[in-house]
């Protein structure tokens, strides 16, 4: 299923038959969380998250071949009505299905839009060195 969020708000769910993987995206054992971290430097306290992404190797290469998949999708070629001009192609994935019950959910997904190649507007590229 992909949701798709236009201008308005309104959200679109869609079946997506041009997707290769199957329901249960992910085989094996996936845990992706978000460990909120808290350190004293000179008086200060400096605050920050980190994304930790464990499985066991089926889990991990079932992660990878998502992401290639995702990577690899022409955008382009995919019919209108399953992925819209703007919209982004992503998985969700979700604690007690494709992800352990200890999870946060996750979206996966291209930066690029159909059709028009933006990014979000919330993207900030990383500096060049």
């Amino acid at each position: 299923m992909l949701a798709v969020i236009l201008h308005n708000t309104q959200i679109i769910e869609i079946t997506l038959k041009y997707k290769l993987t199957g329901k249960n995206k992910i085989e094996g054992l996936l845990d992706i969380f978000i460990s909120h971290n808290e350190n004293e430097n000179d008086g200060e306290i400096v605050k920050w998250d980190e994304v930790l992404i464990h499985g066991n190797p089926e889990g991990l290469k079932s992660l990878a071949k998502l992401l290639i998949e995702i990577a690899e999708l022409n955008q382009e070629k995919v019919d209108d009505k399953f992925l819209p001009i703007g919209a982004r192609e992503h998985y969700h994935l979700r604690p007690g299905i494709e992800l352990s019950k200890s999870s946060t959910e996750v979206i996966v997904g291209r930066l690029d839009a159909k059709g028009t190649g933006c990014f979000f507007e919330r993207y900030i590229p990383k500096d060049k060195n």
